[in-house]
């Protein structure tokens, strides 16, 4: 009788270890637990209630019953896209990382790191590392398969250059790269420099975008000198037929408060002075960006900040005697303005 109970002991000793040793017992308790906590987070807990409803525009979950917020800034994991039809969705479908027209591949090709590592970060042997640095030559060469090709990768790092060294935003490079692009389709660059035409791409792409740069700006991060600039920049606006309005003072004015540390009550102040000078008609015929510096410099005399036409003229880069000459002129059509 003993014996037999001791057996039995065995066996149940047995049964419970193969029971914790077995990995889909413990998978399946640590998803029982799950599923209660999911349970439990899936309550109300304000009133208990289960009858939870969730908002996706605003990304909140909340308590039908009661009204408690029980989940906010919720992340959207679905797409952006919405598809009606297995085609439509196949067709919207993407992986992998997203295309630019920045690369003159749109950034589908490979490229080898120079790491000189495997996958574990082991370093590589000396038969390695000179196998790898020809595969990275040969990956090179076929990333550029033409002179087409190599004509785009060379104007594409130019204009990026330049927009990294101007602080332009992404935008802007993004339609500079397809403003070239549609140039070198359209066999605009024979007899033209490289240089030139990516220039003319990036200035027509920052007066386009609403954050233009005077020439001068240009000239200084360009290859090119402002003659040649502007007779490319002429030639690329009429030839593909870009509508590029004339740059507004207004849009210098906030680049300029900001180089200057001026208050928001003085760049207001500099808005209203150019709004003064469109209606009294005086901006026509007269650059921009001297009337932006003259709009900053009396905007700072009428607030009482300290700012002196020579730190004006660095930041704008227009003389002192083009600021003293427009910012009267400012004042006095505010003056009549404010007497009409």
């Amino acid at each position: 009788m003993s014996d037999a109970l001791h057996a039995r002991t065995r066996d149940d000793e047995r049964k419970w270890r193969d029971h914790d040793s077995d990995p889909g017992n413990a998978t399946r308790t640590e998803t029982t637990e799950r599923s209660d906590e999911s349970e439990e987070e899936l309550q109300c807990p304000e009133c208990g209630s289960a009858d939870l409803v969730t908002d996706s525009e605003r990304g909140e979950t909340v308590c039908d019953d009661c009204g408690l917020v029980v989940d906010e800034d919720s992340i959207d994991r679905a797409p952006e896209w919405r598809a009606f039809d297995s085609a439509e969705r196949d067709e919207k479908s993407r992986v992998g990382a997203p295309t630019t027209n920045l690369m003159h591949d749109k950034g589908l090709s490979t490229n080898i790191g120079w790491q000189n590592k495997d996958a574990y970060g082991n370093s590589l042997s000396s038969n390695q590392r000179q196998k790898m640095q020809r595969l990275r030559t040969w990956n090179e060469r076929f990333r550029t398969r033409d002179s087409k090709e190599r004509n785009l990768k060379q104007a594409l790092g130019e204009i990026d250059r330049m927009a990294s060294a101007l602080g332009l935003p992404e935008n802007v490079r993004e339609t500079a790269s397809v403003i070239y692009r549609r140039a070198l389709d359209e066999d605009l660059l024979p007899g033209r420099s490289i240089e030139g035409v990516a220039t003319a791409a990036l200035y027509a792409a920052a007066r386009q975008a609403g954050t233009p740069r005077s020439l001068d700006e240009i000239e200084r991060v360009s290859r090119v000198d402002k003659m040649e600039l502007t007779r490319t920049y002429r030639y690329v606006v009429r030839e593909l037929k870009l509508e590029v309005e004339p740059a507004d003072p207004t849009q210098y004015v906030p680049r300029f408060a900001s180089d200057l540390d001026l208050s928001d009550e003085a760049e207001r102040q500099a808005r209203e002075l150019l709004e003064s000078a469109k209606r009294a008609a005086i901006h026509s015929g007269k650059s921009p960006v001297g009337l932006a510096a003259a709009a900053v410099y009396a905007a700072a005399l009428l607030t009482n900040e300290k700012v002196t036409q020579n730190q004006v003229s660095d930041v704008a880069d227009v003389s002192e005697v083009t600021i003293r000459n427009r910012y009267k002129e400012l004042l006095e059509a505010s003056d009549a303005g404010m007497t009409a």
